[in-house]
């Protein structure tokens, strides 16, 4: 400025300068507060949003009748929640009436509008038809009730009207009243029954995740094992399987029933395991799965019943990655097989196993494929994916190329009861909404009668169920609407200009594609597959093992894997690691390396069975890994036959020749009889000595001379022996004999001393003297021995004793 200055010649004064600052402060000041008015509004102006439309909650939990006619009275009751931070004082609640809604889409957008529109939301009724609210605290609530007859709600024809349910109130930041929240829903009137009803199918879907594995108790029993015992919480009084049966029985619906389901249940009838960590414990809930199957056959006696492929797979998982990955169809085929017998065995009916239920119905060319391949001639699909240019409902069936009926649902009819249905408003709404398309579908084209098919989520929750059901109550009057089973809705009369294209693949949703089940997966139950045939072809009892695996590995492509990926994964790696342990109970026995010491021998290899089941059909084949050195039967291999019954084991010996020293690894293969090798190979090491002619001549002499060195060993043992006795018996005969003169000698000196002391009183007995021995009275050992004269060497004469 002070170079501008100085070339205009003039410099403004300090004074100058000082105004001139002041009337700048004086311009920005209002500009800055404008800014910060933008910024930051004011309390009041912050209270008055706050507390606008919106900041109150409507509720409407019931309206009855929900199918009104003009006699009727009609009574709303909801409740009216202040969600703003100020009070609301002179509140009203109010009922607003129409219009009449000309098409299906245009009540979709009035269900999806939010706040108060002013000129599009209908005007009040007023009194005597609201009901006042004095005050309404901030987070305080107030329940309310409408009461007006039909006639006063000024419905000139029939048709789908808009009811919307307001409160009208001022805040205290606000300086007039205005509608604070409104609740829209909707009021099918039709007060006389039309001429052309629509024909409406609805699916009523008993389908549940997989609850049964693989495995059976260590028994002859086959005692099933649970995954977890969920199933008992779904089968109970209040749970959602029980409410669908007690639900279905009275309405007019199509059972569409997963084979799966029914089996689960049927095993839970008598002794089953549960799962608890590492450990399996007794289920006890026989009698909940007994009283729900006694339930749902009597519920479905003389109905219409459709059995899906057993455990419900996933058709559009398997055209996507599973088709080409070998035999992974052919489960398809076996699960389709197995759901009419099933269904049949349990529940005493006959069901048509001729459908196909793809995921939310979204098909493309493939999935039709997929789901025609096994059988089915009609396949559920959903508008949504098999679109129609047109402006009115068609009839559901729709013909396709090779004999195929595609039968399309109706999108928004099935999706009328998904999400939080617990809180009856959101069930009073959803009710309102379907019985007000149902009309709308039908007033169309009120001179076409036309078959329509709802096909509602899969598994709905207990309070779906009840949703559904009182849905499918309000058409029960029959004035629009006329029940029809699926079997007549594939079989009606199809719509010329319905749309019978296929859609391509590329309009298969994105969502449901992120969902599917990987080609890995499907890889990984051919591996179990596979695994299980080789198993398969060695038991005696295959039905007591292959049936469980058949089934589990079915339900290792079921559609409620959907979403839970990690849970499937666990669950197919559960499978084959339980069959991979059962198969390992037929195994070889670890052998230690063995000598063998000749030309010839026997090498024996053991095969142990543990399973409760015998085994047969097996070749075990021993085989030596140098020929020049072993042979096994004179061959570089040799396999015998194996059979064993269940428990035991079995010793298989096979001959075997040497040619060489030295070591030899030997490997021992369990086959199948068609060549397939069962288990893992088992090698160890046999080392060779091998004996020569010049050997064994040598080891003979050595062994001759040791058995000649017993022998002299043995005989001079036997001469000293007899030497020994010889000398013992002459040193015997010696004392005996020195004995014997000791003895004749002492008796000699005691007969010539007796013969002194008694010779003169001596008296000879006759009898004595002609030469016998005399006789005494009584002989002591201390009497004197009779003399008998000097020893002669003469012959002794008669009767003469000699003593020697």
């Amino acid at each position: 400025m002070a170079e501008a200055a100085a070339i205009q010649g003039t410099v403004p004064s300090p004074a100058r300068r000082w105004l001139r600052r002041t009337a700048s402060f004086a311009v920005a000041v209002p500009l800055l507060a404008g800014l910060l008015q933008g910024v930051t509004a004011p309390p009041a102006v912050a209270a008055e949003k706050a507390s606008g439309s919106g900041s109150v909650e409507v509720s409407l939990d019931t309206l009855t009748p929900i199918a009104p006619v003009e006699s009727d009275t009609l009574t709303i009751t909801g409740t009216v929640t202040n969600e703003s931070k100020q009070a609301v004082t002179n509140a009203t609640v109010d009922l607003r009436v129409g219009p009449r809604m000309t098409s299906r889409s245009e009540i979709e957008d009035i269900a999806d509008r939010g706040a108060y529109r002013d000129g599009r939301d209908p005007a009040p009724l007023g009194k005597p038809y609201s009901v006042a609210i004095p005050q309404l605290g901030a987070g305080l609530s107030k329940d309310f009730t409408l009461t007006v007859p039909v006639s006063k709600l000024g419905l000139d024809d029939a048709g789908v009207y808009q009811l919307g349910v307001s409160l009208t109130g001022r805040a205290a930041s606000q300086s007039y009243e205005r509608v604070l929240g409104i609740e829209r829903t909707f009021l099918p009137y039709e007060p006389e029954a039309v001429e052309k009803k629509t024909q409406l199918a609805y699916l009523w879907p008993l389908i549940s995740t997989a609850h049964v594995s693989a495995e059976t108790g260590a028994n002859l029993q086959q005692t099933p094992v649970f995954e977890n015992d969920d199933l008992a919480a779904e089968l109970a009084p209040g749970g959602r399987l029980h409410e669908m049966v007690a639900l279905g029985r009275d309405l007019p619906v199509t059972w569409v029933i997963d084979p799966d389901l029914l089996a689960s249940v049927d095993a839970m009838t008598g002794p089953y395991m549960v799962k608890h960590g590492a450990t399996e414990v007794p289920g006890r809930n026989q009698a909940v799965a007994e009283r729900w199957l006694d339930a749902l056959e009597k519920a479905v006696q003389g109905r219409k019943v459709v059995a899906l492929p057993f455990a419900d797979p996933d058709l559009a998982s398997l055209a996507h990655h599973g088709k080409d990955v070998p035999g992974s169809l052919s489960h398809l085929q076996q699960a389709t097989a197995l759901a009419g017998s099933t269904v049949e065995t349990v529940l005493h009916v006959k069901p048509s196993t001729d459908f196909s239920w793809p995921v939310d119905g979204a098909v493309d060319p493939s999935v039709m494929a997929v789901a025609t391949s096994a059988g089915a001639r009609n396949v559920i699909a959903r508008s949504d994916s098999f679109r129609d240019d047109l402006s009115y409902t068609p009839t559901s069936a729709r013909p396709i190329a090779g004999g195929t009926t595609a039968i399309v649902s109706d999108a928004t009819l099935s999706k009328a009861f998904q999400g939080d249905l617990v809180r009856a408003e959101n069930s009073t709404l959803a009710v309102q909404a379907f019985l007000a398309q149902s009309l709308a579908a039908t007033l169309e084209m009120p001179e076409k009668e036309r078959s329509i098919v709802v096909a509602p989520q899969r598994m709905p929750t207990a309070a779906q169920a009840h949703t559904m059901a009182a849905a499918l109550k309000g058409l029960a009057p029959g004035r629009w609407t006329q029940p029809q089973d699926l079997l007549a809705a594939a079989a009606a009369a199809p719509d010329p200009d319905a749309s019978q294209r296929v859609p391509g693949s590329g309009s298969y949703p994105k969502k449901l594609r992120a969902q599917e089940l990987s080609t890995d997966a499907f890889r990984q139950m051919k591996v179990t597959r596979d695994e299980l045939d080789d198993f398969e072809v060695i038991l005696t009892a295959p039905d007591r093992v292959v049936p469980p695996f058949t089934n589990a590995i079915s339900r290792e492509m079921s559609t409620s894997w959907r979403g839970e990926a990690p849970s499937a994964a666990l669950y197919r790696e559960e499978v084959l690691a339980y069959l991979r342990s059962l198969t390992k109970e037929v195994q070889l026995i670890e052998k230690s390396d063995l000598t063998l010491s000749g030309r010839s021998a026997t090498i024996p290899v053991t095969v142990q069975n543990k399973l409760l089941q015998g085994v047969d059909h097996l070749v075990l084949r021993l085989s030596s890994s140098n020929k020049t050195r072993l042979e096994v039967n004179g061959a570089p291999f040799a396999e015998l036959p194996v059979k064993i019954d269940g428990g035991h084991s079995q010793s298989v010996k096979f001959p075997a020749s040497a040619n060489a020293n030295g070591p030899v690894t030997m490997t021992a293969q369990l086959y199948t009889e068609d060549g397939t090798p069962y288990g893992a190979p088992m090698k160890f090491t046999v080392k060779v000595s091998e004996i020569t002619p010049t050997v064994m001549l040598v080891i003979a002499g050595g062994v001759l001379l040791l058995v000649l060195a017993g022998i002299r060993m043995y005989s001079q043992r036997k001469r000293a022996a007899a030497r020994s006795a010889e000398a013992e018996a002459d040193a015997e005969a010696k004392a005996a004999d020195e004995a014997e003169a000791a003895e004749g000698e002492a008796d000699a000196a005691t007969a010539a001393e007796g013969a002194t002391d008694a010779e003169p009183e001596a008296e000879t007995d006759p009898e004595t003297a002609a030469g016998d021995e005399p006789r005494t009275e009584s002989e002591q050992p201390s009497d004197p021995t009779p003399d008998t004269g000097a020893e002669s060497g003469d012959p002794s004469g008669p009767g003469e004793k000699v003593d020697r």
